[in-house]
């Protein structure tokens, strides 16, 4: 991947304050927005959710799922240029004292300071999306597979 294609994923990641979160309900893929944060080193993706929630229903069957984060649209003549990055993992919940949660905690109050509350809610839970692979688009003509190596190489940026 090229040094501007890099700058473009990291600009979506960290960036980005929304994703599309695919998951699976009655053997039928099922798509929701969802907001996220990622780990620091790009190992993983974090989304608070409620467990009322159907997608959330959905990753407690199946922890297979997809998140996509997309460039926001910005009238372009050609919106299939636009930057979006289509991360394949495993979702875990992730217990309240578990290693590892405060931090990623914080780093979502940090982001959406709205979510504080609900992190006091029952229903509320943070879950871990474990990439397995992803398929970037940086824009016309460059579109790369990435490893979790790939990811992480490009948060040491």
């Amino acid at each position: 991947m090229d040094d501007e294609s890099e700058k473009i994923l990291i600009h979506l990641i960290t960036n980005m304050r929304t994703a599309a979160l695919g998951t699976i309900r009655d053997e039928a893929p099922r798509v929701s927005m969802v907001t996220f944060v990622s780990a620091p080193d790009f190992s993983a993706f974090y989304v608070h959710v409620s467990r009322l929630a159907q997608h959330t229903v959905d990753m407690q069957k199946n922890k297979q799922v997809s998140l996509l984060i997309a460039e926001a649209d910005d009238g372009r003549t050609d919106p299939q240029t636009l930057a979006r990055l289509s991360i394949r993992g495993a979702a875990e919940f992730m217990e309240n004292g578990e290693p590892g949660y405060a931090p990623i905690k914080t780093l979502y109050i940090e982001r959406y300071p709205a979510s504080e509350p609900l992190f006091r809610f029952a229903d509320f839970g943070l879950w871990r999306i474990k990439p397995k692979g992803a398929r970037f688009v940086a824009g016309f003509s460059k579109a790369f597979n990435l490893t979790i190596e790939t990811l992480q190489k490009a948060a040491q940026k």
